[in-house]
């Protein structure tokens, strides 16, 4: 599950589905993938390991199977530095294209700093490339990755709200381990301030996670992105929580690669989402 350099220019998306959906919850990694197309490679005036240090890398291969808890997963393929999906399609910089990307393209504060649907800088604030890319680059990106993924997500939102009459989306990210000069907490829960989840719901997967160990916060400094406030209603039964896992848990951060911690993170996680989800004996008795 090493980073790849794709033969397509576009890298898609897969969804992942368990054998019976059990539980009314979507899980989701939209920021983990690393099939990286050759032309961007090309474009790019950073090493493959350089653009790799903005992947939330590896929290999909931190979830468990599908069919092990009844819930299906969502993954981009294509990388972040490529295409951010937890952004809106008009969130365009005009500055780094050749000519005017779209009549409703918006220079948003995450735009100014770089890190826009189609981003201008990776981590650590180094910038991607060295030249403008084509505006139409951007508009075959939204177009074969952004909107694609949001299809898909959209769907399952529909399907789950039709089997279970709710849906609860859980999008899984990573952290630094560090940031602001402090450490950061094991996990962070975003529910932008209780608009996008029910309290209870929170507290449910705070509780799982304090159990099996995992200091916790919520919205700070993550409070959820913009996959968060446009699908997260609970007033219309669809709720969304922005997971940030801390990625000196289980990853290598300057190599990007697992750490030894790996495993029993994994592990651990597990049992989290078996308890979260309401799926364990002493989840069960509380209800």
């Amino acid at each position: 599950m090493a980073a790849t350099v794709a033969s397509e220019d576009y890298p898609g998306h897969e969804v992942l589905r368990p054998a019976a959906w059990t539980s009314p919850y979507i899980f989701a990694s939209p920021h983990a993938g690393r099939a990286y197309p050759a032309r961007f490679l090309s474009a790019s005036r950073l090493t493959l390991l350089e653009l790799r240090r903005s992947e939330d890398a590896y929290v999909d291969a931190l979830l468990p199977a599908p069919d092990a808890l009844g819930v299906p997963v969502l993954r981009a393929d294509f990388p972040r530095a490529f295409v951010d999906v937890n952004r809106a399609p008009y969130e365009l910089d005009p500055l780094l294209f050749d000519a005017p990307v779209a009549a409703d393209a918006a220079r948003s504060g995450r735009v100014l700093a770089g890190f826009g649907v189609v981003p201008k800088l990776a981590a650590e604030g180094r910038a991607i490339y060295a030249r403008r890319l084509p505006a139409q680059e951007a508009r075959a990106r939204i177009r074969m990755c952004y909107h694609p993924y949001h299809a898909a997500l959209r769907a399952l939102i529909t399907e789950c709200l039709t089997r279970f009459g709710q849906a609860t989306l859980i999008d899984f990210h990573s952290m630094p381990s560090a940031g602001a000069g402090r450490s950061l907490p094991g996990v962070v829960l975003g529910d932008r301030f209780g608009a996008s989840c029910e309290g209870a719901s929170v507290r449910r997967w705070e509780q799982a996670f304090r159990a099996e160990g995992f200091s916790t916060a919520r919205n700070t400094p993550y409070a959820g992105g913009y996959v968060t406030s446009l699908y997260g209603r609970p007033g219309e039964g669809v709720q969304v929580i922005q997971l940030e896992l801390n990625r000196g848990l289980y990853l290598d951060e300057r190599a990007v690669a697992r750490s030894r911690g790996f495993a029993a993170t994994r592990d651990a996680l597990a049992r989290v989402l078996r308890a979260g989800t309401g799926q364990d004996a002493a989840s069960l008795a509380a209800e």
